[in-house]
C-alpha cells in the first residue's frame, strides 16, 4: 500500500487521498504494480536532496528515488518520489495552471519516473510526456503541455 507523509507547513496541499488516486492511475498506465512513499517536503529539505544525490544546488520540483536492494523482498515496492510544496505553487503561477494540475502533474511524473520511463533523450521525453497527458486528462485535468 501507498502512503503520503506532509513534511512541511504549506497551506494548500492536496488531501493524501487524492495523491493516492494519482499514484494508482500512473500505475495502472504503467503497468506497474508497488509501493510507493509520497513525501511532500518544503524547499530546505529538497535542495539537501537535490546537491545529496544529483550534485545540484538548490531545490527541484519531484525526485525519484527508485528501491532497490539486494535482498529478497516479499512485497513489491517500486521507491519514493519527494516533491517540493513550494515549488509545485510557483510553478503553477509561472505556468498558468491550476495548483491542483500542477500537484498531479508532479505526482505523475514521480511515479512513472519510478515505473522506469525517462526523459534524457527527446524520444524519452516525447513518450513519457505522451503518457502524462493521457494519465491527467483521464483524471479530469487539462493536458499540461498544451498552450
Amino acid at each position: 500500500m501507498s502512503t503520503v507523509q506532509i513534511a512541511c507547513r504549506q497551506k494548500e496541499i492536496p488531501q493524501k487521498t487524492e495523491f493516492l488516486s494519482w499514484v494508482e492511475a500512473s500505475q495502472q498506465a504503467a503497468g506497474q504494480a508497488g509501493e510507493i512513499t509520497v513525501r511532500i517536503v518544503d524547499e530546505n529539505e529538497m535542495g539537501l536532496l537535490n546537491q545529496q544525490f544529483r550534485g545540484k544546488e538548490g531545490p527541484t520540483n519531484v525526485l525519484s528515488f527508485p528501491f532497490e536492494t539486494s535482498h529478497e523482498v516479499e512485497e513489491e515496492i517500486l521507491g519514493d518520489i519527494v516533491i517540493c510544496a513550494q515549488l509545485v505553487e510557483q510553478e503553477a503561477v509561472e505556468f498558468q495552471v491550476s495548483p491542483q494540475l500542477r500537484w498531479a502533474h508532479m505526482t505523475v511524473h514521480g511515479v512513472l519516473h519510478l515505473c522506469g520511463y525517462l526523459h534524457n533523450i527527446d524520444a524519452e521525453a516525447k513518450q513519457m510526456e505522451q503518457l502524462e497527458s493521457r494519465i491527467l486528462m483521464e483524471l479530469g485535468f487539462s493536458d499540461p503541455y498544451e498552450g
